[in-house]
């Protein structure tokens, strides 16, 4: 297959590390942050001393990447703090390559931690964003909370194509399927579509079993320059394409149908020169199950309309369906770190590349993976962030 030159292929995704802890009542969010960076550099074979890059988002503490570079101890010449929700982790491995590329580092760290479990953030209550968003007045009246959002989508998807709840349920029980494997998954019993339809509805059509864990912890990646790369001792992750898009409004001509991974997974593969057909896993953004049948579609991996029968009948369970997915368990299984899942599924996509994941899910001949996120709420308006990663 012909792969085009490209900026995000100047660089390796060198150190991966997930926080083995789900509640943290006695950590602090910048010391999750640090234990995270260490795992993760540890992972790569570096240190501290060898970070000049660093990237974070709006789980960061106070003033974000200025308040962790100093925590850190980092000496950094370049740093970003893009914020698109649970999308911005992903969005910031394709930075980091942008930098390097440009010459603006040579080793980028990139860190997510979180407590919303330990703080009792779960997703059902209105979120105050304060009075200066511009949609705030107009929207703050109806008190959106993150759950109603999703069930919203849902609902439409099911009215224009006929998916069915079962359709969607099955997305649970493949994660479930996986999840069994993972020590550190929040949620490790198998279940089946009848144990989804019989959990208590939450926002219909979504039930109990539709919508992700929350959890304490975090993650963390290191993206490094070539030469760095090919002088550690590990297995080398290239990211080949990257896309980002954001989608609202549309000033009024509100579609529920249809994601930003449209635009974002188009521009990825592009970049790749590569389809979703060459695809052989890949990490979903799983807030709900909703979320990852309409990813699936605007990627590509189906029809429109079509992804309730794409992820039926264990399509998306490894070593049975055509298309492996979230082998660690996913947000709807293993972990949802600071209600932001988006570094967790470049984690598990590395662990897959490099041949490291539990052997019950891993992939046979993994070498080409997609890692796809949202943030934000898809019944009004969110980022989406895509990246093509490549088994050097």
């Amino acid at each position: 297959m012909t792969r085009h030159a490209n900026a995000s292929s100047s660089a390796f995704i060198v150190g991966a590390y997930e926080h083995p802890t789900r509640k943290a009542p006695d950590k602090t969010v910048p010391q999750l942050h640090a234990e995270c960076a260490r795992g993760a550099l540890e992972d790569a074979g570096l240190t501290l001393a060898d970070v000049d890059g660093y990237f974070c988002a709006g789980d960061a503490p106070g003033l974000g990447m200025v308040n962790m570079v100093d925590y850190l101890g980092i000496r950094a010449r370049h740093v970003d703090s893009t914020e698109m929700g649970g999308s911005s982790y992903i969005a910031h491995v394709s930075h980091a390559a942008q930098a390097i590329a440009a010459g603006k580092c040579n080793v980028a760290l990139i860190t997510l931690a979180g407590r919303p479990r330990s703080e009792g953030s779960s997703g059902t209550q209105a979120r105050n964003w304060g009075a200066n968003l511009p949609d705030q007045p107009f929207e703050a009246p109806y008190n959106p909370v993150t759950v109603n959002l999703y069930a919203m989508v849902a609902q439409r998807h099911m009215y224009q194509y006929g998916t069915t709840p079962e359709q969607l349920a099955w997305i649970k029980v493949a994660a479930s399927q996986h999840a069994q494997h993972n020590p550190n998954a929040m949620l490790r019993e198998v279940v089946t579509v009848e144990d989804v339809l019989n959990s208590p509805m939450i926002a219909d059509p979504l039930h109990r079993l539709d919508c992700c864990v929350v959890s304490d912890g975090g993650g963390a990646l290191v993206v490094a320059r070539p030469e760095i790369a090919r002088k550690l001792n590990r297995p080398r992750v290239r990211v080949i394409g990257a896309g980002e898009h954001v989608k609202g409004q549309l000033g009024g001509q509100v579609d529920l149908s249809w994601s930003a991974a449209r635009v974002s997974g188009a521009t990825a593969f592009e970049e790749a020169g590569v389809t979703p057909a060459d695809i052989k896993y890949a990490s979903i953004y799983d807030s709900f199950t909703i979320t990852v049948l309409m990813q699936l579609e605007d990627l590509g991996f189906c029809a429109k309309g079509e992804g309730g029968k794409f992820v039926a009948d264990g399509n998306l369970i490894s070593g049975v369906g055509k298309l492996p997915f979230n082998t660690d368990g996913g947000g709807l299984c293993n972990n949802h770190p600071a209600n932001r899942g988006g570094i967790t599924k470049v984690i598990e996509a590395v662990r897959q590349l490099r041949g490291e994941a539990h052997s019950a899910v891993q992939v046979p001949n993994c070498d080409l993976a997609l890692v796809q996120g949202t943030g934000g709420y898809m019944g009004s308006r969110h980022g989406s962030a895509t990246l093509i990663l490549e088994r050097e």
